[in-house]
């Protein structure tokens, strides 16, 4: 999926990102996933393959500033490591019961979870 020429092939498949362990799954919480994008150092930014030619780690010398790595432009805002916690997750299940996904007719599955 490529729709400009900041746009990259996206790892994304039926909402989640099936190539990463413990990737959360977004369908049914209202959160809508996000292709891969490169920023303005030319680096793609959510691809889950962490590596650009154009990259400073891959670039990296004495006069290079590390705080060029900085900012909102190096962390993608669905494709990121921070989605794979416990803390996140459970986050993700509550938006998806608040939207009636994921009902159990026979097992409560909230039992003991408050």
């Amino acid at each position: 999926m490529k729709e400009n020429k900041n746009q990259k092939d996206s790892p994304i498949f039926d909402e989640t990102q099936p190539h990463q362990i413990d990737a959360p799954t977004f369908k049914g919480t209202g959160i809508e996933m996000k292709a891969p994008f490169v920023n303005r150092y030319g680096v793609v930014i959510g691809d889950s393959l962490y590596n650009s030619d154009d990259s400073p780690l891959n670039n990296w010398s004495d006069e290079v500033d590390p705080s060029i790595m900085s900012g909102d432009e190096w962390v993608h805002p669905k494709n990121d490591i921070g989605w794979n916690t416990d803390e996140n997750h459970e986050m993700l299940h509550q938006r998806r019961a608040e939207n009636g996904f994921l009902h159990h007719d026979t097992h409560d599955t909230g039992y003991m979870k408050d």
